[in-house]
C-alpha cells in the first residue's frame, strides 16, 4: 500500500513515531495510502532545517526569489493533470474542480512573482535637517501553516508563496485526509531552485498542530479550518507569542432581489451551493429572497435544476460534484439534514438516500434543499459544509441586509440585482468580509486579500494580496543623518537631552 512521508529537508523524514492514518478513496470507500503523523520531535527536525536555510534564503535579492516563483509555475502547469487527478482521489472533487483548486493557488504564486516590487519600502529625503528616513520590510522567519482538506492545493500555495517569496521559511501541515499534492508541491518548489529547507511539509494531528503553535522558533502561523479550531489556534498561538491569522467557518448568503435575473441565479446557485460537494468555504449554502413572490419563483426553478445535477466519481467528466471526503463526513451532513426536519424545516428534496450504482461504498450525498428555515434554527446558524441548499424567505430588503450582518459568520455574501442603488447600499452596509454583486462565490483576485470577519476570522491581518506580505513581514524604519561637519558644528550638550523633532 503507499504511504505519504514527512518532506523534511528536501527528504521524507521517517516519524519517530509508529501512527498512521488512513487515506481513502472517497469514490470507493476504500483505504488507498497511509500517512505517517508526526510528533514535536519530527517538528524538531523540520524547524532545525528551516533555521539553517532560512538566512541564506533571506540574504537571497527578490528578483532571484521571484524566478524560483516562476519556474515553481511552470512546473506546476506542466504537471496539472497528475496533480489534478492525485487530489481528486483523495478529497472527490471531480477533475475540473481540482483544476480550479490548483489554478486559484498558481494564481496567489503569480502575485508572489511580482514581490520585488511589494516588498519595496517607503523613503522620505529631508525629514528634517539633513535627515532621511526610510523603512524597509524583513522577513519573519520561520512561519507556518495548518490547511483544511478541502482546498489541498490552493490554501498551501496561498500560504507558502507570499511567505516564501518574502524570505521566511515555510512549514506545512496539511489535512491528514489528502497529504499527497501538497508533498508534491513541495518536490516542485525543490526542483524550481527552492534551497533545501526553505519548504518543507510535516503531518500530523492535534499533536502536530500544537507543537506547531507552542515551537519558539516558529514566528507566524496561518490556519484555514472550522471557527472553533480556528478560535484555538489563534488564542494558543498568540499566548506563545505568535503572530497567527486563523480563518474559521462560513455560512455565506446569497440575497435574491425582485428584479433579478432568476435563470441566472439558478444557474450560479447550482454551482456555488453544490459544487465541490458543497465544501467550501465560500460556498453559497444559504438563498435569502425578498418577497414570497421572488421566493416562490425561484424555487420552482431551482427544483428541476437540482433535479438535473449529476452526482459521480471523481473521473466522470460529466459529473456536477463528486463524493465528500470520508464517510464521517458524509454522516455529519446527513445528521444535519435530519436536524432541519427536526426543527421544522420543509425538507423539499431529500439526498440523503442517493447511492451510485457500483460505488456503493463511496461516500456519496445526493443534494438536499430546504425551504421556510428561520434564524433560529441550529440547521441555519451551523456550517454544514455539504450540498445542502437552505432558503430562508425575507419580507423585505432591511430583513435581507440583517440575516447575515447578524449570522455568527461572516465570511462572503451575495446579492443578485438588477439595481445598482440596492447593490450599493447593501455592500456598505452588510456585515461581513467579502461581498459579491452578481457573483455567487466572491473569492477576491491574487492581489487583493481575503478574509472574513465575526467568527469566520481571528487576527488583524488576512490572506495574500499586500495583506499577506504584511503578515509574513515586519517592518523596520531607519532614522539617518550624514553630518558633513561645516559651520555650526554639532549642537550643545544641552540640546542632546531634549527629544529630537523634525522642526
Amino acid at each position: 500500500m503507499r504511504s505519504v512521508d514527512h518532506h523534511i529537508a528536501g527528504t521524507g523524514g521517517v516519524s519517530a513515531t509508529a501512527r498512521t492514518s488512513d487515506i481513502f478513496d472517497p469514490n470507493t470507500g476504500q483505504v488507498q495510502a497511509r500517512v505517517t503523523l508526526g510528533d514535536a520531535a519530527t517538528l524538531d527536525r523540520a524547524v532545525a532545517a528551516a533555521q539553517a536555510a532560512q538566512p541564506g534564503w533571506a540574504a537571497t535579492n527578490p528578483q532571484r526569489r521571484a524566478r524560483v516563483m516562476f519556474r515553481f509555475k511552470e512546473l506546476v502547469e506542466a504537471h496539472m493533470d497528475e496533480l489534478a487527478h492525485l487530489l481528486s482521489s483523495e478529497h472527490g472533487k471531480v477533475i475540473a474542480d481540482s483544476r480550479g483548486d490548483i489554478q486559484r493557488g498558481l494564481e496567489v504564486i503569480e502575485f508572489a512573482c511580482g514581490i520585488p516590487h511589494v516588498l519595496k519600502g517607503e523613503y522620505t529625503q529631508g525629514a528634517g535637517p539633513g535627515i532621511d528616513v526610510y523603512s524597509m520590510r524583513q522577513p519573519i522567519g520561520i512561519g507556518a501553516g495548518i490547511t483544511p482538506f478541502n482546498f489541498p492545493g490552493m490554501i498551501p500555495m496561498w500560504m507558502f508563496g507570499v511567505a516564501i517569496a518574502c524570505g521566511n521559511a515555510f512549514i506545512l501541515k496539511p489535512s491528514e485526509r489528502d497529504p499527497s499534492v501538497p508533498v508534491r508541491l513541495a518536490e516542485l518548489m525543490r526542483e524550481a531552485g527552492l534551497p533545501e529547507g526553505v519548504l518543507q511539509v510535516v503531518h500530523g494531528d492535534k499533536e502536530m498542530v500544537d507543537a506547531i503553535l507552542d515551537h519558539p522558533a516558529i514566528g507566524a502561523v496561518s490556519f484555514v479550518g472550522s471557527s472553533d479550531i480556528a478560535h484555538y489556534v489563534y488564542r494558543r498561538g498568540v499566548a506563545a507569542g505568535k503572530r497567527v491569522q486563523a480563518m474559521g467557518g462560513a455560512k455565506n448568503h446569497g440575497i435574491v432581489m425582485p428584479d433579478a435575473d432568476l435563470d441566472q441565479v439558478v444557474a450560479d446557485l447550482s454551482g456555488a451551493a453544490f459544487g465541490s460537494a458543497g465544501e467550501r468555504c465560500m460556498a453559497l449554502p444559504v438563498v435569502v429572497p425578498v418577497g414570497d413572490k421572488t421566493a416562490d419563483a425561484l424555487r420552482e426553478k431551482l427544483l428541476p435544476a437540482i433535479a438535473g445535477l449529476r452526482v459521480g466519481v471523481s473521473t466522470d467528466a460529466e459529473a456536477h460534484y463528486g463524493p465528500v471526503v470520508n464517510a464521517a463526513h458524509r454522516e455529519r451532513v446527513a445528521n444535519w439534514i435530519q436536524t432541519g426536519v427536526d426543527e421544522g424545516a420543509e425538507l423539499v428534496v431529500d439526498g440523503r438516500d442517493f447511492t451510485l450504482q457500483g460505488h456503493e461504498q463511496g461516500f456519496f450525498i445526493g443534494p438536499s434543499l430546504f425551504d421556510r428555515v428561520t434564524p433560529d434554527m441550529q440547521a441555519y446558524k451551523e456550517e454544514i459544509f455539504g450540498p445542502v441548499l437552505q432558503i430562508v424567505r425575507a419580507p423585505d430588503f432591511e430583513t435581507a441586509v440583517r440575516l447575515p450582518s447578524e449570522h455568527q459568520y461572516g465570511n462572503g455574501v451575495a446579492i443578485f440585482t438588477r439595481n445598482g442603488h440596492a447593490a450599493r447600499e447593501f455592500a456598505a452596509r452588510v456585515n461581513v468580509g467579502m461581498v459579491g454583486i452578481n457573483v455567487p462565490i466572491p473569492v477576491p483576485v491574487a492581489y487583493h486579500t481575503f478574509g472574513g470577519w465575526k467568527r469566520s476570522a481571528f487576527g488583524d491581518t488576512n490572506q495574500h494580496g499586500t495583506e499577506g506580505v504584511k503578515f509574513w513581514t515586519r517592518v523596520k524604519t531607519i532614522t539617518q543623518r550624514w553630518p558633513d561637519g561645516s559651520a555650526g558644528g554639532p549642537g550643545s550638550v544641552q540640546d542632546a537631552f531634549v527629544i529630537p523633532t523634525m522642526g
